[in-house]
């Protein structure tokens, strides 16, 4: 292995989509995991465990996930970067606390690789069924960020994407593989350390009798301190002031929520991303995301070929949602066509931004396998022959 001094990767390497998040992790800066076995995911957590010696980290098997998903963000309060990795029947299990760390704006990672659900489903099988849950699967309101690699590639590259968008809002970041992205093997280059940009915690620079741990700037993100380091600071999930101080007056739920949602709808613009190919006079635009980014490919070069005007969006960041996007494409396509390793999830937020103006065309698929490229071809064929 190509490692500098500290242990960190570079050059090219020939590794797996999961291997790629774990070096990911690692770039970013993480050095504390805890997590627990589970199909598809586990190849993350053992190659954590197999390299953080190498570079000062943690990593913990813990009993559960549960015990997994409060294990990482009591790390955070501690000073360090934070991951847990799962699966779907573990991501269900950490729901709660992930309602915890944003209402405490714990910033830490959680990697789901996906498989085909509901319950045990079939693991180690591909699916994109967790995509809802990851937006609103604990209660109350609040925001989060997640990113979809398509590649081990972009599973090293988004990974520290995630870790910094973290950082930055202070939010529980998410990233959404699949399976296929997950166990798929292909060349991944990690750039040295100084090429790399990351986002460093927002440390408090004051003096500790003036510190107030949610006691947000202009930009509604509070600045963090450790745990332990004299400064008096008090961490709940129950509704709080500036103080962290538990306040069951309607004023200050009121307050606290609408920031914990602004600090991320103010900046959709900043942190929304895709990828676009030829959608500039398209008739039918093909809505992708993950592994279904890849399947779609071919279908979409057939259809070019039998001289339909296609357009390829890919998500980058599913949530926030590109709400903008698709409403200026819907006042001047066909059709969209949204192939899914689910029956119908994020062709909801497809339909809910296209408002009616144009078809919405769902590809789904229950999981387990990949769709055939053929069954989104005749999508895209049978959406552009009309409004």
């Amino acid at each position: 292995m190509n490692a500098d001094p500290k242990g960190v990767l570079t050059g090219a390497h020939f590794i797996d989509g999961d291997h790629a998040c774990c070096e990911g992790a690692i770039a970013a800066g993480c050095r504390f995991v805890a997590g627990y076995p589970i199909t598809p995911s586990t190849e993350v957590v053992e190659r954590i465990a197999e390299r953080f010696p190498y570079v000062g980290g943690v990593f913990i098997q813990m009993e559960d996930e549960i015990a997994s998903s409060i294990a990482i963000q009591g790390a955070v309060w501690a000073g360090k970067k934070a991951m847990t990795v799962t699966s779907g029947p573990g991501f269900s299990l950490m729901m709660e606390h992930i309602g915890l760390a944003a209402m405490t704006e714990t910033p830490c990672v959680f990697v789901n690789v996906q498989r085909a659900g509901p319950s045990t489903g079939l693991p180690t099988q591909p699916a994109q069924g967790d995509m809802m849950q990851v937006r609103w699967g604990s209660h109350g309101d609040y925001q989060i960020i997640a990113v979809v690699p398509n590649s081990p590639q972009e599973c090293f590259d988004f990974t520290i994407k995630a870790f910094n968008l973290s950082e930055q809002y202070r939010v529980p970041a998410f990233v959404m593989m699949d399976e296929c992205v997950g166990h798929m093997t292909e060349r991944v280059v990690i750039p040295p350390a100084e090429q790399i940009d990351i986002v460093p915690r927002r440390w408090f620079k004051g003096t500790p009798d003036a510190y107030e741990p949610y006691r947000a700037d202009a930009d509604l993100v509070p600045s963090m301190v450790k745990a332990g380091d004299g400064f008096n600071i008090h961490v709940t999930g129950l509704t709080h002031d500036e103080h962290g101080y538990p306040n069951m007056s309607v004023a200050a739920q009121d307050k606290l929520v609408h920031r914990l949602r602004e600090k991320i709808t103010r900046n959709v613009e900043s942190i929304v991303e895709y990828r676009e190919d030829q959608i500039e006079g398209a008739d039918v635009v093909v809505v992708t995301y993950g592994i279904t980014s890849r399947t779609a490919l071919p279908a979409i070069a057939r259809a070019r070929r039998d001289g339909l005007k296609v357009g390829h969006l890919r998500l980058v960041v599913v949530w926030p949602f590109p709400e903008q996007r698709i409403r200026e494409l819907a006042s001047r396509v066909r059709a969209f066509v949204v192939p899914e390793l689910n029956l119908g999830q994020i062709v909801l937020e497809v339909e809910r931004c296209a408002a009616g103006k144009v078809p919405v065309r769902l590809v789904g698929h229950t999981g387990g396998t990949v769709h055939q490229p053929d069954d989104i071809y005749q999508a895209i064929i049978t959406s552009g022959k009309g409004r």
